[in-house]
């Protein structure tokens, strides 16, 4: 079993659309009507037809129930380019924040949905959460973000971290051994 996307209900289709494709670039990959609903599709991913889907019927008053939706970027000049769109965008909530194993930028789309983009260090430590300054050169903030792991029991190289979870994970049989699909 693998995580493949999410639906969420929107109230007003046309802006989330237009924020999820033009600020955070995805690609709407299909739309359809089904059960009467006119769906959208959106994906980043070319081998996945989407990573989410936009549903119209949530309720205009409705607060959202979603306590964060996360999605990895490929490293901190990434964050740090997506941040300056979203000041650019005034969006709310916005909450750079350094996790010890990755450095966050979360905020809130139109409808108040929490967002998380995420970098990974190449540290694991168990989680902590600390404001993160983007204003400081990557120098430094790799520094400060070694420096706050080292502190931190139980921290260790990420690489390490996979192996040592790839075995947990086999001997406890949450993590399926089989073939590629041959598609």
């Amino acid at each position: 079993m693998a995580f493949a996307h999410i639906g969420i209900y929107v109230t007003n289709m046309a802006p989330m659309t237009d924020f999820y494709t033009r600020v955070l670039g995805f690609c709407v990959t299909d739309r359809a009507r089904i059960r009467g609903r006119d769906l959208v599709f959106l994906s980043r991913n070319p081998q996945e037809h989407h990573q989410i889907v936009l549903v119209p019927g949530r309720d205009g008053a409705a607060v959202s129930t979603i306590n964060q939706i996360s999605f990895r970027v490929v490293s901190l000049a990434e964050l740090r380019r997506v941040h300056g769109l979203l000041r650019e965008e005034e969006v709310k909530g916005l909450d750079p924040t350094n996790h010890g194993g990755a450095w966050s930028v979360y905020f809130l789309d139109p409808e108040g949905n929490r967002i998380e983009l995420f970098a990974q260090t190449p540290w694991y430590a168990p989680p902590v959460s600390v404001p993160l300054d983007l204003s400081l050169s990557d120098d430094a903030i790799r520094a400060l973000t070694e420096a706050m792991v080292k502190a931190t029991p139980g921290h260790m190289p990420r690489a390490d971290w996979h192996t040592q979870m790839r075995r947990r994970m086999l001997e406890e049989g949450t993590l399926e051994q089989r073939a590629v699909a041959p598609w």
